[in-house]
């Protein structure tokens, strides 16, 4: 298997864009989330994008294609929210962990699909995406009682060990804990992870870290800066850590070039197609996005670049054709200590 690391080394990687938005382009219906198997579930599925790993693999599978079509050198793997916690909104908690394998076998699949009907031989690598949850170890979501939390560090350390180890079961070839928009959350992840390789005596995989910086304070939800989120994950030794989701390219940009030189490791990046507009819809045009990774890239401040919210193959292949000659940013000397 391509070593991902070797490949860092001698390109820019592009990632992939929106899963959800490429889903709602094709306007499935409950019956489609449903299927056979859960056509009789008590309550609606539908707005559950990772069940259609299951239930409608040909729609995953397509969409990762197009993906690896334009020029996605990473794909993600359907599972969002595929964590007990999480599917605890549709009383699916019990499918966890298969979803994380079905997931990562229709990421896979696709790769074999798309090599074979291609011909295309370059090394191509799945993620396995790990979300930040609908519950969070930082804020209270009772006013009245900021003390209080919704959760446990060990239910979520527990709930991420299940989808890491479905991930695992699935093929992925890296962990990729992503939107963090709180910190605590994210170390229950890599808590996780590290945990599951030592107590299955398995060959760590590369652990992929992207932020979420929430507005125009440059900090997460969670109130840290972008420099303090580096220093609270640079323990897990991260093969890349970066930013994506909840700003535009144009809104990321400087956040991106504080990360480029304060990090050890490899930079990526995946903003949103922009802002959203008063229709919650994204209407910067894939052209408009490349334009701004292209000058990222010229900048030396990234190494894996994509898309995120209202991004689509179109916007992957701008970019992946605008950075396939650049230089990928050189990893810096970082002092380790204060002089």
């Amino acid at each position: 298997m391509a070593d991902i690391r070797k490949e860092l080394e001698n390109r820019i990687l592009v990632i992939d864009g929106a899963m959800g938005t490429m889903i709602q382009r094709h306007k499935l219906t409950e019956e489609d989330y449903r299927g056979e198997r859960f056509k009789d579930w008590h309550s609606d599925v539908k707005g559950n994008n990772d069940l259609l790993s299951i239930t409608r693999p040909d729609v995953i599978i397509g969409i990762h294609k197009e993906y690896l079509k334009a020029g996605a050198d990473i794909i993600e793997t359907n599972t969002f929210s595929s964590t007990v916690i999480a599917q605890a909104d549709y009383d699916m908690q019990a499918l966890a962990y298969e979803l994380n394998v079905a997931s990562a076998q229709c990421a896979r699949k696709a790769i074999e699909e798309y090599k074979a009907e291609t011909g295309d031989t370059s090394p191509k690598f799945v993620a396995g995406a790990i979300g930040p949850l609908n519950k969070t170890l930082s804020l209270s979501p009772d006013v009245n009682n900021p003390g209080y939390r919704a959760v446990t560090f060990d239910e979520v350390a527990d709930a991420y060990t299940e989808q890491i180890r479905g991930l695992v079961d699935g093929g992925v070839d890296v962990i990729l804990i992503e939107t963090i928009f709180d910190t605590l959350n994210a170390k229950g992840a890599i808590y996780a992870a590290k945990k599951f390789f030592r107590d299955n005596k398995l060959t760590e995989l590369p652990i992929m870290i992207s932020g979420t910086i929430t507005d125009a304070s440059g900090r997460t939800l969670s109130g840290q800066t972008l420099e303090a989120f580096y220093i609270s994950v640079a323990h897990a030794n991260p093969l890349s850590v970066g930013l994506n989701c909840a700003l535009g390219a144009s809104e990321m940009r400087p956040h991106i070039e504080e990360l480029s030189q304060i990090a050890s490791c490899y930079v990526s990046a995946y903003p949103n197609a922009g802002l959203p507009n008063a229709m919650g819809e994204y209407d910067e045009q894939p052209h408009e996005t490349a334009h701004f990774l292209e000058d990222w890239a010229k900048e030396g401040f990234v190494n894996i670049v994509g898309g995120c919210c209202g991004t689509t193959p179109d916007h992957i292949k701008h970019i992946a054709d605008n950075v396939r000659k650049m230089k990928p940013r050189e990893l810096p000397v970082v002092e380790s200590a204060l002089i």
